[in-house]
């Protein structure tokens, strides 16, 4: 019997480690412990009624079949509209594609972006995923690398010392996973000046606390291909149901790879998606404050502990935390502080060398349970000391 290869190209794409975390949580509270979660990032808030309520109204209506292969021409249009009024952008609603969930928008993104060797600038740290999505089309990840001191910011001089002929993409996420910062304008500007095309992830857009609005790419080129969607600042996650806007030389390949891959996106969670961007304001304004008290809470519990937190997270609802005085395996003391504290933590590691010996925290939970997490982490430390 001949022996199973995998695809050589799968040789470089790694594991989801705050999966692995997360599972080994899971199989401690299967066996009774309770485990309070901060290493995932999933708002714990029930979709607001008026989206289930939509869907619901679809159903009931037989909204049950295939729609237009880049998606309903209504929620098309409701997400143009969104970035009309939200930052001023004029977008067509026929360079909106509707996908069931931002990642395999980002596949297929790629997949229509990149030829073999061509190449993505990334921030590290950055998203664990992206360069795992970029290997599997055949582009190789080039990493600009950002500083704690700087906030994580990207440095556009240190990306443009990057460029070369192969460079097809600039990828940028802000409010940013995992650090919770928001770029500043000024460098979101200079990044667009550079040349490639700029990819934006805007998928934390509508949580930001305190630190000035959001910004779009949009407000700054045309050349841009937008990722955004519905999971996080609606509470919608098991919708899976994202959308890109991209420049008009993508549609077609992008339509063409759309036709292939998926026919059409879920017809009942896009008429969802339509109340989300028109009624859902009021709730996600409300899911925002909570958010932002649960933040507070948990960076004052935190520097109570020691850590340091030279720029405060002022966006998503993550915090990393510079956990090197602990140990410089961020790996190991995640599961050391699960398998002894039973708090899910996210290690660093994950998100790039960068973040090596931090730890990221989300506060996607409740008062009581972060309360009760700082309770178990403030022990584990004091313990950690004392060793």
């Amino acid at each position: 019997m001949s022996t199973f290869l995998p695809a050589s190209r799968m040789e470089n794409v790694t594991s989801f480690l705050v999966m692995d975390v997360l599972e080994r949580a899971q199989e401690l509270e299967r066996a009774g412990t309770s485990v309070i979660h901060m290493e995932i990032g999933e708002p714990d808030f029930a979709t607001p009624s008026c989206i289930v309520d939509a869907a619901k109204r679809a159903l009931d209506e037989g909204c049950t079949h295939y729609t237009h292969s880049m998606g309903d021409l209504e929620l098309r249009e409701a997400v143009a509209e969104h970035y009309r009024n939200r930052y001023g952008a004029s977008v067509a609603p026929g360079r909106v594609f509707v996908f069931p969930g931002t990642s395999p928008g980002m596949t297929m993104l790629f997949q229509a972006l990149l030829d073999p060797g061509d190449e993505v600038i990334l921030s590290n740290p950055g998203y664990a995923c992206y360069s795992s999505l970029v290997r599997m089309a055949g582009g190789i990840p080039s990493e600009a690398l950002t500083h704690e001191d700087d906030g994580f910011q990207f440095r556009p001089e240190d990306v443009a010392r990057l460029i070369t002929p192969r460079t097809k993409a600039i990828l940028v996420n802000s409010p940013c996973n995992p650090t919770g910062i928001l770029l500043e304008p000024e460098r979101m500007k200079a990044l667009a000046e550079l040349g490639p095309l700029v990819i934006s992830d805007e998928i934390y857009h509508g949580l930001t606390y305190g630190g000035g609005p959001e910004h779009s790419m949009l407000e700054f080129t045309d050349n841009a291909v937008i990722i955004n969607g519905f999971s996080k600042a609606f509470a919608m996650t098991g919708w899976r149901l994202g959308y890109l806007i991209v420049p008009e030389h993508l549609v077609r390949p992008m339509q063409m790879i759309m036709q292939n891959c998926f026919i059409s996106p879920n017809a009942a969670a896009q008429r969802a998606g339509i109340a989300a961007l028109r009624l859902a304001g009021d709730e996600v304004a409300r899911m925002r404050g909570m958010y932002d008290e649960r933040r507070r809470f948990v960076l004052k519990e935190l520097r109570g502990m020691g850590f340091s937190i030279p720029v405060e997270p002022k966006g998503a609802f993550y915090a990393l935390i510079n956990a090197r005085r602990l140990s410089g395996d961020s790996l190991s003391l995640a599961f050391d502080i699960l398998e002894k504290a039973h708090v899910g933590v996210a290690p660093g590691i994950d998100f790039g060398s960068q973040a090596e010996g931090f730890l990221r925290l989300s506060y996607a939970n409740s008062l009581d349970n972060l309360a009760e997490a700082m309770r178990r982490l403030r022990r584990y430390v004091e313990e950690k000391k004392q060793e």
